[in-house]
C-alpha cells in the first residue's frame, strides 16, 4: 500500500469582483455599514504559491499593471493573518513561506487583498493536511473581511450583511468588462466615511437611507445573461463619494460611456472604473479607445470560479 506523499509547495488562485450593485445602509453602531450587493467574480486572478517553512512569511509581486509597492509583507498583510487564522484553529504547529502575484489592482476596488486572503486560505489547508473543508473555510474567510468569503465562492451571489452573508445568483452566460485602472489608490474606510459625510451635507435633499436591497432588475439580468438590461440596472452608492475624492474620475466614466461602453461605474470603493461591455467586440473596440486615451486598461470576463487548487 502506499501513501501520497504532503505536498511542498502548493499553488491556489482566486479572483477579484466587481460590485455590480452595492446599497450602503446606515453606520451601524458597531462602526460598520449594512450592505446589500450582488457581486460577480472576473478573470482577474491573484496566484499563491505556499511551502512548507517555520515561520510565517509574504514576497509579493505585481503584473504588468499592477503597482504592489504599497503592500504590506508584515503581519498586516491579510495572506499572512489568513495563514495565522488558520493555523490558530487548527493547532498547526509550522508556518508557511508564501509568494504572491498579483493581478487585481492595489486598493482598487476589486478585492485584490481579500482574494490573497481566500487562496491562502485554501493553501495552506491543503499543504498542511489540515482538512478543514471548503465549509469551514468560508466561516474562517468572514472572519479575516467582508469580501473575503466571496473571493473564495467566485461566481455571482448576492452580499448581504456587511457583504459576507452569500447567497448564489443564477447568471447565464458570460459578462464582458473593461476595466480602466487608476495610478494611485483608495482606501475603502476614507471612501466610506465621505459617504457619511455626502449624507449629512446632503440631508435635506436626499430620502432618509432605508434597509439596503438589491435591485430586482438586477437579478432579472444577470439570470438572462442580458448585459444591455444589467447596464440598466448597475448602481454603487459608493461612487458618489469616490467621485467627491477624485473628481477626475469622472471624465473616465464619460470617455468609456462615449466609446461604446453600455454602462460604467465606479467598482466598489474605487479608483477602477468598470465597463460593461455589449459583446467581445465591443469591449474589444473599448479597450482600443481607451488605451489610445493613454488609460491603462484590461479586459476582463465574468462570472469566474472561486478560490481553487492549480496544478503547475
Amino acid at each position: 500500500m502506499t501513501t501520497e506523499a504532503a505536498p511542498t509547495v502548493v499553488h491556489t488562485r482566486a479572483p477579484g469582483k466587481i460590485n455590480v450593485f452595492l446599497a450602503v445602509g446606515d453606520l451601524q453602531d458597531d462602526g460598520y455599514h449594512e450592505l446589500a450587493t450582488a457581486y460577480q467574480a472576473v478573470s482577474l486572478y491573484e496566484d499563491v504559491r505556499a511551502r512548507r517553512a517555520d515561520t510565517f512569511s509574504v514576497t509579493v509581486t505585481g503584473g504588468p499593471a499592477v503597482d504592489v509597492t504599497g503592500v504590506p509583507t508584515d503581519g498586516s498583510n491579510l495572506a499572512i493573518r489568513a495563514a495565522r487564522l488558520l493555523a490558530a484553529t487548527t493547532g498547526y504547529r509550522g508556518g508557511v513561506d508564501l509568494r504572491i502575484d498579483k493581478n487585481v489592482p492595489v486598493a482598487g476596488g476589486m478585492g485584490g487583498g481579500s482574494a490573497d486572503a481566500a487562496a491562502t486560505l485554501l493553501a495552506c489547508d491543503t499543504l498542511w493536511g489540515t482538512g478543514v473543508g471548503r465549509d469551514d473555510l468560508l466561516h474562517l474567510a468572514a472572519e479575516l473581511g467582508a469580501d473575503v468569503p466571496f473571493a473564495f465562492a467566485g461566481g455571482t451571489a448576492i452580499g448581504t450583511g456587511r457583504g459576507d452573508e452569500l447567497s448564489p445568483a443564477l447568471a447565464k452566460g458570460t459578462f464582458q468588462w473593461v476595466l480602466a485602472l487608476a495610478d494611485f489608490g483608495l482606501s475603502t474606510p476614507t471612501v466610506y466615511r465621505e459617504l457619511d459625510e455626502h449624507r449629512k451635507r446632503h440631508s435635506g435633499d436626499i430620502s432618509p437611507v432605508r434597509r439596503p436591497v438589491v435591485d430586482a432588475g438586477v437579478l432579472q439580468a444577470l439570470r438572462a445573461g442580458d448585459a444591455g438590461m444589467l447596464a440598466e440596472s448597475m448602481h454603487n452608492d459608493l461612487q458618489a463619494p469616490a467621485l467627491h475624492l477624485e473628481p477626475g474620475l469622472a471624465e473616465v466614466l464619460e470617455l468609456g460611456e462615449g466609446n461604446g461602453a453600455l454602462a460604467g461605474l465606479v467598482s466598489g470603493s474605487g479608483p477602477t472604473v468598470a465597463f460593461l461591455a455589449p459583446d467581445l467586440d465591443g469591449a474589444l473596440e473599448l479597450q482600443l479607445a481607451l488605451t489610445s486615451a493613454r488609460l491603462s486598461v484590461v479586459r476582463a470576463t465574468g462570472p469566474v470560479h472561486g478560490a481553487r487548487v492549480v496544478s503547475d
